[in-house]
């Protein structure tokens, strides 16, 4: 079984930066996609990124392109996100995800999900 733990979390200002970590234990996850979903108060959750096993081809919602950078270190079997930029629209408890096999855009089919770090932004 894996664990995944989310932390960084925290507030910020509006233009800020905050960097999330997620990092897993058990059995290893190096050979999953990982990603990142957010859930803002009464909304649903939405994808936020994700990056392939390797590392490579990560891919962002429309709404952090350009903001958020995603990458992971699987020697620390860690998955990063760094927020740049920050908006009080990405205000959201932030989840971190592995699964292989996944529909990303929708949140389904993950093997595993992190139980969420919170992130406010004040204006």
């Amino acid at each position: 079984q894996v664990q995944l733990v989310e932390s960084g979390g925290g507030l910020v200002q509006a233009g800020g930066s905050l960097r999330l970590s997620c990092a897993a234990s058990g059995r290893t996850v190096s050979n999953f996609p990982m990603g990142w979903f957010r859930q803002a108060p009464g909304k649903e959750r939405e994808f936020v990124a994700r990056v392939s096993s390797g590392g490579y081809n990560p891919y962002y919602a429309d709404s952090v392109k350009g903001r958020f950078t995603i990458s992971r270190d699987n020697a620390k079997s860690t998955l990063y996100l760094q927020m740049d930029s920050l908006k009080p629209e990405d205000t959201a408890v932030y989840y971190c995800a592995a699964g292989r096999g996944a529909d990303w855009a929708r949140g389904a089919g993950m093997d595993y999900w992190g139980k969420g770090t919170l992130v406010t932004v004040s204006s």
